[in-house]
């Protein structure tokens, strides 16, 4: 069984460069040095248009925190009906409430919005109050809450690495969204920390690029040695 690897792109051009270097799903994102915002919607097009790989869209406003006031929460809708509008179904969104738990309120309403919607739940999971109890939360959704992107909490996914075991370990119980870790993990680590996590997929930026940079190429040789690890077997 091969893993599957995502990787962070911009544009079309790093969405090309992706594809061919073997990368199997991209994230479109804005404003990297932000952590990702939502791009733009006629980048979004082009990018559908041009590779054959799955793409998941960013939608997230603004950078500040993942607890989103009533005016945001209409941007946020309004943004995916634009997206909806040019084909894109799979998102990447995540959402709190004031208290530090998953936002249940507007993962619904986006989910009603087109039953295609996929959504992968990203790092807003990090800074919720408590990962197992949200990890069940979104398992009431995981009809369209297909995976959550994850370091365990910590600033990498090499530090959270005893909780995505944990978090894994739950996914296979309750057959519930399933784990992707991501954060941190680069050549240096990569092997090691598959070793103890054995995740099925991973979600890498600048750790698969040359330079350790998002202004380098994707390390085409790095890519296909994640690639050909037997998920299993190590």
């Amino acid at each position: 069984m091969e893993m599957i690897v995502e990787a962070i792109v911009r544009n079309k051009q790093e969405a090309l460069e992706a594809e061919k270097a073997g990368i199997d799903r991209l994230e479109l994102v804005s404003n990297i040095q932000l952590d990702g915002l939502t791009p733009n919607v006629d980048v979004t097009k082009e990018v559908l248009n041009t590779v054959n790989i799955p793409v998941q869209v960013m939608i997230r406003p603004h950078n500040h925190g993942f607890f989103y006031l009533e005016d945001d929460n209409d941007l946020i809708k309004s943004t995916v009906d634009q997206m909806l509008n040019i084909g894109v179904r799979n998102f990447v969104f995540g959402a709190l409430n004031k208290n530090k738990t998953i936002d249940e309120t507007l993962i619904t309403e986006i989910l009603s919005m087109d039953s295609d919607i996929r959504i992968t739940f990203h790092r807003a999971f990090d800074y919720s109050r408590d990962l197992e109890e949200s990890y069940r939360i979104l398992t009431k959704y995981s009809y369209g809450v297909e995976r959550i992107l994850t370091s365990g909490g910590a600033e990498t996914c090499v530090d959270g690495q005893e909780k995505i075991k944990k978090l894994m370990k739950m996914s296979t119980n309750v057959k519930g969204p399933i784990i992707m870790p991501g954060s941190g993990l680069d050549k240096t680590n990569f092997m090691s920390f598959h070793q103890e996590v054995r995740a099925s997929e991973y979600h890498f930026g600048k750790g698969v690029r040359h330079n350790q940079s998002y202004s380098g190429n994707f390390n085409q040789a790095f890519i296909h040695s994640v690639k050909n690890v037997n998920i299993f077997e190590i």
